[in-house]
């Protein structure tokens, strides 16, 4: 009698990483270059949010992080608006993946997928911490930094720096 050999056909992991990234900092390419390494493809969903006042607007921050990532095999980026979970669904994810700075993220954090899940519990949400030199890191942080004149060098990619200095002259 022959052996049957059980197999399992490979299922593309898809994790979407979202949020603003207004700018992208290297806090955030931590978390991309390491959710490539668990996952088969990584989407950096940048979120159009007409409430929020972003510095740069939604085709800059795309562009900002598809430059980013251009070297970075199986990560792409899209932007959305709408429930992030239909988001998730339209481009096939199996989960989310956040970021978690400080204690102080967690609660807010947790309450989102708490509802997430609640709106599909089919998709996942890991959470996942930074390396320590990064945890300090915020966007917000960065663009104050930046406007008072300060080195942000070590905290956003070159050509983000550059971006940055470029939009605060205008202003």
């Amino acid at each position: 009698m022959a052996k049957k050999v059980l197999t399992l056909s490979h299922v593309m992991r898809t994790v979407i990483y979202p949020g603003s990234f207004d700018p992208l900092t290297n806090g955030h390419l931590d978390v991309i270059l390491r959710a490539a390494k668990l996952f088969d493809k990584v989407i950096v969903a940048v979120a159009n949010n007409d409430q929020k006042k972003p510095l740069f607007n939604l085709k800059e921050r795309v562009g900002l992080v598809s430059r980013a990532i251009k070297d970075l095999p199986h990560v792409e980026v899209d932007n959305f608006d709408g429930l992030l979970v239909d988001f998730v669904e339209k481009r096939q994810g199996q989960a989310i993946i956040r970021g978690l700075r400080a204690v102080s993220d967690f609660e807010f954090e947790f309450q989102l997928a708490l509802m997430n899940r609640k709106l599909n519990e089919r998709v996942e949400t890991i959470f996942m911490m930074p390396k320590d030199t990064y945890t300090f890191i915020s966007s917000r942080i960065v663009k104050e930094i930046a406007r008072l004149g300060g080195d942000v060098t070590s905290f956003v990619p070159a050509h983000v720096r550059t971006a940055l200095k470029a939009k605060l002259s205008k202003s």
